[in-house]
């Protein structure tokens, strides 16, 4: 229930933010959440495909370690 409230908390600022507005950290780390479930191992700004981006990497509940790339000017996952 938490991560669905991490989820729509950040689904909610994407949209009312204006396009040039960044998604922080904690937003980058819910929507990677939202979309896997898991722990988050770590949450680190990179760049992929010439676009800032946040790089998730959180562990499944299957035990799965998996990477996430959240867009920081949009919190959509890439």
């Amino acid at each position: 229930m938490k991560t669905l409230i991490h989820l729509l908390c950040a689904a909610l600022l994407a949209l009312a933010a204006p396009a040039w507005a960044s998604v922080g950290r904690d937003e980058a780390a819910a929507v990677a959440q939202g979309t896997n479930g898991g722990r988050v191992l770590s949450v680190e700004k990179s760049e992929s495909g010439g676009h800032a981006v946040w790089r998730v990497k959180l562990v499944t509940p299957q035990g799965e370690v998996r990477v996430i790339l959240v867009d920081v000017a949009t919190g959509r996952r890439l």
